[in-house]
């Protein structure tokens, strides 16, 4: 069983806030601060956000080169990105490498033995006010916006082979987290039942990733962290 290359890159975006003058209307000389609607509860906006980050992110790989390859959902995809963020958000941390020692990858490799093909990850977080709770097209904009500054992030969003993808969303706190994962299927042949399981290895690019996969030894560990 060739094994699958990983792909990681990290980004981090921390939103600002200003602090806006609450509004007010006078009651017979009285200042009285007018009431708005309290926004949407942030965990009811996760699944809109997911569906947004998708959107922008296929019709940007579209711009980029209009030959990339249609990103479809799947479904161990974002069952592992889900969890990916869902941990994040849990446990206060911020990188691929959870603190129990599982990264996407593993998990992909544990959902799904016989997946053989290049795997990207890429995560990114962003603080938000109870005041203005989660505008899900300007977190999914901010998202895409830090990914595309960022070279290896880039490079994920824009390798034209990926053709499958999962999107998880998590909010804990003051903090959204997204993890969205690229993967290929490289139509080789599936290991033979009661093969063991083959290695988990990362590039620092999918194109190098995805030059190692041809036929000769298994690429060498290398990790490529986003800036953070």
């Amino acid at each position: 069983m060739r094994a699958p290359a990983l792909v990681l890159t990290l980004a981090f975006l921390l939103g600002a806030c200003a602090t806006m003058p609450e509004p007010h209307h006078e009651v017979a000389g009285v200042v009285v601060p007018a009431t708005s609607p309290a926004p949407p509860d942030p965990q009811t906006q996760m699944r809109p956000l997911e569906d947004r980050v998708y959107a922008l992110v296929e019709n940007e790989r579209l711009k980029l080169d209009p030959a990339s390859k249609v990103l479809l959902l799947d479904p161990v995809l974002m069952d592992v990105a889900r969890k990916r963020a869902v941990d994040m958000a849990a446990h206060g941390y911020f990188a691929d490498n959870a603190p129990d020692g599982t990264t996407s990858a593993s998990l992909v490799m544990a959902e799904d033995a016989r997946f053989q093909g290049l795997l990207g990850v890429n995560i990114a977080a962003q603080h938000y006010t109870k005041q203005s709770g989660v505008d899900v097209n300007a977190f999914a904009q901010r998202f895409l916006d830090t990914w595309l500054k960022s070279p290896s992030h880039k490079d994920n969003l824009a390798f034209t082979d990926y053709n499958r993808t999962g999107i998880g969303c998590a909010v804990n706190g003051d903090t959204v987290f997204v993890t969205q994962l690229f993967a290929t299927d490289l139509g080789l042949p599936p290991p033979k039942d009661g093969a063991p399981p083959g290695e988990i290895t990362s590039e620092a690019s999918p194109r190098a990733a995805k030059s190692a996969m041809q036929p000769k030894s298994a690429p060498a560990l290398r990790n490529s962290e986003g800036a953070q």
